[in-house]
């Protein structure tokens, strides 16, 4: 027999804001192996332990194939197209018919930011069906960025990132790139640009409650108590402003207010004296002042700030001063410093948000039925939707779309979300796995393995540190002759207008879409439609980067990009590192930067409030593993190898102080529930501060994860608490929450048995 040739396909690794450029070695339908793409433009060789395993997610036995509908038993069972659409009509039509489009609501997931049918055309679900509001895991991850970044330059994702290959202080918070390969950051190799920098005679500093892996490999690491980072960053710019080291440089005469506003800042700032906070968080005032100071007289510094800083009690204010101190210290849309990146293809989730004025906070526009939780960006906490869907009255939640996503285990109180899905409807999910969320479902469309689908990362590019752009067709045909994921999405929205699923026009609803989006961005949809023979995701990524910065506006701009022209890169084309652009970014009503925006300063009362109230005994706080990726990545057996993973961090001090040993089996209570959890003992983690991993908790009935299954560890949001949020944001607090560990008696092996 003649032995299949060997064919090497380029790839962009889809699972993170890394973008690492992958080789996937393939032998007929089978991925032999994965490895680093040394060519790749953007990531030049680097590759993380989970890029290596998309050919196993794309083999896993566990994934869905075909569509499933529930049986009377509880079972799923394969069916055709046909029969799936047939289903979600039966089921969504008496919903609507009887209690309206209000009792239908989505839950969207991290995936989406990756997935090239999913982060385009999700908004067609969304806003063609009339549902009037989604929930998603941003107000778990990044809202206060937002609220920030809406009302600071006009635009919820005008983000700016640090410019980290070209600093020399790299001032790190809330943030363990080490594990996350950056977040809200898009950057190959965070960690080897940190040795750079240091090499390069920079430092790197880290402040953090914990001694992350980041931490480990800084030139400092200086502990903080957690959820206190809003009262050290205004301390900092208490100290900038007491010595005089405020120089704004070119980002001043972009002031709205110009220097009457810094000097209110000013005055806002000048009670915040280091000596004040330093009970609070842990920080000697020294260290402050000399941060600050260093900060401001180091040539080209950058401050970064993400999710810990986010999910905590003053998480507006902390994203918010993280901007601050940038600006203040004249490391603000300058070299070195926090610029804003330039994506050669703009996103379709940067699109307006309808009655959401520029910069203005006109949030609280409605309000949860239950809880009374005001929006904040179209969104309310995660944690809502449990009990939307279990109190009974008008408007109550009867149905519910969950779109790769596994709320279950990613969300607050998600133990209370498993008990009250049961009461749905109508669940109709798009997704990979059948997950401790989607068994529940009543149907299950299958997505696209990332190997399956054609790639353009959509969001990420808004976040990256040099512009550029790759694209990266499908490695493998979907099995199956399945329609596209973009397909699935329009018709279901179909479903919730009272079109049978399998009559409604996909091709018109299309069409109609790209023309709204090239208007948006001054093209003729119509004329700009004569260029193509069929439509869907590519067609739109082609508008997409025709119509940006760096494309050929269909004709135009003659040498500009086309998607054409992207493909004959396969290892990408490098656009340059990010440039000053300030005045083309704020888009505010007044069109200049709003330093203080006064619905963040008027939370500086409940900060000060934090002041005088005791500091509780423990805390608990959330941490990433690089082997991990949220709840989905645990059903591979390459990364599931090794000790235990899924343990409560202590440290020795305290562990002493209740009489535990590392090995112990332990509950951990706070006022939500309760876990237990094997304690690991480590001197890395301050006293006073408990540590759990997020994602865990598999090994549900019905769930089809036989990896996962086999070490589920303990869902960490059963005890986080769904009351608890920054207010100003509503994004959830799952940092900095009172809990109590005791021992229960048992020792628990950190071995680890995998399967598959």
């Amino acid at each position: 027999m003649t032995e299949l040739p060997l064919i090497v396909h380029k790839r962009t690794c889809p699972l993170c804001e890394a973008m690492c450029g992958l080789k996937v070695h393939v032998r007929g339908d089978q991925v032999e192996k994965i490895t680093a793409d040394p060519d790749d433009v953007w990531s030049r060789g680097h590759i993380c332990p989970k890029g290596t395993t998309l050919g196993t997610l794309h083999h896993d036995p566990d994934r869905l194939r075909r569509p499933v509908v529930k049986q009377p038993d509880g079972t799923f069972k394969e069916v055709s197209y046909a029969e799936a659409y047939a289903r979600v009509d039966e089921l969504l039509g008496p919903v609507i018919a009887e209690h309206g489009i209000e009792a239908v609501t989505a839950y969207v997931g991290n995936p989406l930011a990756h997935a090239l049918d999913l982060s385009r055309y999700v908004g067609i679900l969304i806003g063609m069906s009339g549902i009037p509001m989604i929930y998603s895991p941003g107000v778990v991850d990044q809202w206060p960025k937002n609220v920030g970044a809406h009302l600071m330059y006009g635009g919820m994702w005008k983000i700016p990132v640090p410019d980290l290959q070209r600093t020399d202080l790299f001032v790190v918070m809330g943030a363990n790139p080490q594990a996350s390969q950056g977040s809200l950051m898009a950057c190959p190799d965070v960690m080897g640009e940190i040795g750079a920098i240091q090499k390069r005679g920079g430092r790197v500093v880290v402040v953090d409650p914990r001694r992350t892996g980041t931490a480990a490999k800084a030139s400092e690491w200086i502990p903080i108590v957690p959820g206190t980072d809003a009262a050290f960053l205004l301390a900092m710019v208490q100290v900038l402003y007491a010595d005089g080291l405020v120089d704004l440089g070119h980002v001043l005469g972009h002031v709205e207010g110009g220097q009457d506003a810094v000097d209110a800042l000013g005055r806002l700032a000048e009670p915040w004296t280091p000596e004040r906070v330093e009970s609070l968080t842990g920080v000697p005032a020294e260290r402050t002042r000399a941060l600050a100071r260093e900060l401001a007289t180091t040539p080209r510094a950058a401050l970064y700030g993400r999710i810990g800083l986010c999910n905590q009690e003053f998480g507006t204010l902390a994203s918010w001063l993280v901007d601050v101190v940038n600006i203040l210290t004249g490391h603000f849309d300058v070299e070195g410093g926090l610029m804003f990146p330039l994506p050669a293809a703009w996103t379709v989730s940067d699109l307006p948000m309808p009655d959401l004025e520029k910069g203005v906070p006109n949030f609280g526009r409605w309000r949860s039925r239950v809880r009374g939780a005001p929006e904040v960006l179209g969104h309310v906490p995660v944690s809502c939707l449990h009990e939307e869907i279990s109190t009974p009255g008008k408007g109550q939640i009867k149905a519910l779309f969950t779109v790769a996503g596994n709320p279950v285990l990613s969300s607050p109180e998600g133990d209370r979300l498993d008990a009250a899905l049961p009461q749905l409807d109508a669940m109709i999910s798009l997704d990979l796995w059948i997950n401790e969320t989607t068994r529940h479902a009543d149907v299950i469309f299958p997505g696209l393995s990332a190997l399956e689908s054609d790639h353009h990362d959509d969001m990420i590019w808004m976040f990256a540190v040099r512009s550029g752009a790759k694209f990266s067709p499908a490695v493998f045909e979907p099995v199956e002759d399945r329609p596209g994921e973009w397909d699935t999405l329009i018709r279901l929205a179909g479903a919730c207008l009272g079109t049978p699923m399998a009559d409604f026009d996909v091709a018109a609803i299309d069409d109609g879409f790209f023309d709204v989006l090239a208007m948006a961005h001054g093209i003729d949809g119509e004329a700009a439609r004569r260029h193509y023979t069929e439509g869907g995701p590519l067609r739109l990524l082609d508008l997409q980067i025709r119509s940006g910065p760096f494309g050929d506006r269909y004709g135009e701009n003659p040498d500009g990009l086309t998607l054409a022209k992207v493909r004959e890169h396969p290892d990408g084309i490098d656009l340059g590192p990010m440039v000053p652009r300030l005045a083309d970014v704020i888009d505010t009503e007044s069109g200049r930067l709003v330093l203080a925006p006064p619905y963040i300063t008027a939370d500086l009362a409940r900060l000060e409030r934090r002041l005088g109230r005791p500091r509780p005994e423990l805390v608990l706080v959330n941490r990433r593993h690089l082997r991990s990726n949220n709840s989905w990545l645990h059903n591979v057996p390459q990364l599931m190898k090794g000790s235990n993973r899924c343990t409560l961090l202590m440290h020795p001090a305290d562990a002493a102080e209740r009489g535990l040993a590392d090995g112990d089996l332990v509950c951990v209570t706070s006022e939500s529930g309760a876990i237990e959890i094997p304690l690991e003992i480590d001197d890395g983690i301050m006293t006073g501060v408990v540590c759990t991993p997020h994602g865990w908790g598999h090994g549900a009935d019905g769930a089809r994860l036989s990896v996962a299954g086999g070490a589920p560890g303990v869902n960490t949001n059963a005890i986080s608490p769904g009351r608890l949020v920054d207010e100003i944001s509503g994004n959830a607090m799952v940092n900095g929450f009172e809990v109590s560990v005791a021992a229960v008696g048992d020792k628990f092996s950190r071995s680890v048995a995998t399967s598959g």
